[in-house]
C-alpha cells in the first residue's frame, strides 16, 4: 500500500498514477504571487487555519481531497470527491505567461464537470509534463466507463 499524504487508502487492484498538491494559497507561479500566498498562508498558520488540497489520480478513479485543520491540530473537516466520469464534459490544461517583473509560465490542470469547474495550479516546469497529467487523468476516467 502506499502512503498518500493525502490520507487515502488505495484499493487492492489500485495503482497510484499521481497524487497533486493543490497550491490552495498561491495564485500562480510568478515568484511575487508566491511570496504573497506564503505570507497570506503564515498569517493563517499563527492562527492556526490550515488547509490542504489533492487531487489523487489512480488506475481507477480521482478523487479530490481538501483537508482543514483549526488551531494548529483540531481536524475541523475533509471533503473527498469522487470525479464520475460520466459528469465530467472537459479536461485539459491552460498554460499562461505571468508577469510581475517576471516572466513565468504557468500551467493549470481543470476540467469541467455538469455541476463545476476545478482548476489546479501544476508543479511541472513544462508543458510536456503538463500533458502527461492530463493524459493520466483521461485514462484514469476513460477507464472507469
Amino acid at each position: 500500500m502506499a502512503n498518500l499524504k493525502s490520507g487515502l487508502i488505495l484499493r487492492e487492484d489500485e495503482n497510484l498514477v499521481m497524487e497533486l498538491e493543490a497550491e490552495l494559497w498561491a495564485t500562480s507561479m510568478n515568484p511575487l504571487a508566491r511570496l504573497w500566498g506564503s505570507i497570506v498562508r503564515i498569517i493563517n498558520l499563527i492562527l492556526g487555519n490550515k488547509r490542504k488540497g489533492f487531487i489523487v489520480i489512480t488506475d481507477k478513479r480521482v478523487m479530490e481531497i481538501t483537508q482543514f485543520k483549526a488551531l494548529w491540530v483540531l481536524n475541523a473537516g475533509k471533503d473527498v470527491k469522487y470525479v464520475l466520469p460520466s459528469s465530467v464534459k472537459e479536461v485539459g490544461y491552460t498554460k499562461e505567461g505571468t508577469c510581475f517583473g517576471c516572466f513565468c509560465q504557468q500551467y493549470d490542470l481543470y476540467y469541467e464537470s455538469f455541476t463545476q469547474r476545478t482548476s489546479v495550479m501544476l508543479p511541472v516546469q513544462g508543458e510536456a509534463e503538463a500533458q502527461r497529467v492530463v493524459d493520466s487523468f483521461y485514462k484514469a476516467i476513460s477507464a472507469a466507463q
